[in-house]
């Protein structure tokens, strides 16, 4: 498979989108709901997006040329999930912890080894990547629970951001693992203003954790080809769309109503479903 680009400027994506939502989350009403996580307030948000932040602050100033990661396993020593601050500062402990994550990851080389919670991960450019779309998407949660219109991001990030979803956060094995696809259920995704498409499979998830000792057999996904014809996808279910409107039903912020969906609608509900369990 191609791989998306390393050029686009997740910094600035992260410093921009994170500016963003604390202004939006300044002016709501910190016990608003959040429309895409109900049981969250506006409070509750901004909390989340500052420890988020703040967490992946810490990994990435333990990064460096020779450092020893273990993807998959427990966070480095002393790398701790931020307290909560008080209710008048959540905006700017928000503020502070975006700060200090750019900082972080100025101070880093991209190709510094780096812990991750992902085999996909295990230097500062998965970060990058991984905070951009992160900030990106709870920047849409404030504008959706501030009442206020969605900013679309450039077609590339929206484009990567779909990528992003597809090839890290429903895809990745570990060793101990087995996917056994489903020759029925292939979904093609297109993005058609940005000229892009992935090939998911749907399948199994089969396996035993080596460190937990749990025993998995889940519906799942992965992510089969990029950019691959239709003819050639073999797909039981097509569904385009902008890259951004898609990026955000994937991320359960945008609707399916505003998609083209061709072919077997159960594939896509199983898919949606496995997306929601990717997202968790």
């Amino acid at each position: 498979m191609t791989t998306p680009s390393a050029a686009l400027p997740f910094s600035d994506v992260i410093r921009t989108e994170s500016a963003r939502a604390a202004d939006v989350l300044a002016a709501a009403p910190p016990d608003a709901r959040v429309p895409a996580c109900p049981d969250w307030s506006a409070g509750d948000l901004a909390h989340h997006l500052g420890e988020v932040q703040g967490f992946w602050a810490q990994v990435v100033a333990l990064a460096g040329p020779d450092a020893v990661v273990d993807l998959g396993g427990d966070p480095p020593a002393g790398v701790v999930e931020p307290p909560r601050p008080p209710e008048e500062e959540l905006v700017g402990g928000l503020r502070g912890a975006s700060a200090t994550l750019l900082d972080a990851l100025a101070a880093h080389g991209p190709s510094e080894r780096c812990w991750s919670w992902s085999a996909h991960g295990g230097d500062v450019a998965w970060v990058l990547r991984r905070q951009a779309h992160e900030v990106l998407v709870h920047r849409v949660d404030a504008e959706q629970v501030a009442g206020v219109p969605v900013t679309p991001p450039d077609v590339a990030v929206a484009a990567d951001g779909v990528d992003e979803m597809l090839a890290v956060m429903m895809s990745g094995l570990p060793d101990w693992a087995s996917f056994t696809p489903d020759p029925a259920a292939r979904v093609r995704v297109v993005a058609r203003d940005a000229g892009r498409s992935w090939l998911v499979a749907l399948g199994r998830f089969t396996g035993t954790s080596p460190r937990t000792g749990a025993t998995y057999d889940l519906d799942a996904g992965e992510l089969v080809a990029r950019d691959l014809p239709a003819v050639e996808a073999g797909a039981a279910a097509t569904v385009t769309g902008t890259a951004w409107d898609l990026d955000r039903w994937l991320w359960g912020r945008g609707t399916l109503e505003v998609l083209e969906v061709d072919g077997d609608a159960a594939v896509v509900d199983r898919f949606r479903a496995v997306l929601v369990e990717s997202s968790q």
